[in-house]
């Protein structure tokens, strides 16, 4: 496979480990096939705005994805009296996603 796309689909699928072992709390509760179907669309889209826009709208894209984060687990989750980084207390964050706390 010669795809001119692997880079994308290499930076997605990293960032995707790494903020997956980072943020692995926010996730306790996702099924694994969640999780994978997740990263296959954000694979895919990824390559669709390359493919259209070029590189550098992938970077943008990158960028928005980024910031996102950032304002998720800096400033909206610790207004609602969760932590960004632990998703603590367990209590709050579950119910803020409609989980049932085992």
């Amino acid at each position: 496979m010669n795809s001119p796309y692997w880079f994308e689909v290499a930076v997605v699928f990293g960032l995707t480990t790494v903020g997956g072992i980072v943020f692995e709390a926010f996730a306790a509760c996702e099924s694994k096939a969640w999780r994978i179907a997740k990263t296959l669309v954000g694979a895919m889209i990824a390559v669709l705005v390359s493919a259209v826009g070029g590189r550098e709208w992938f970077f943008v894209l990158l960028g928005l994805v980024g910031l996102a984060v950032v304002i998720i687990h800096a400033w909206w989750l610790p207004r609602k009296g969760i932590n960004g980084w632990t998703a603590e207390p367990r209590e709050r964050y579950f119910s803020l996603r409609g989980w049932k706390l085992k």
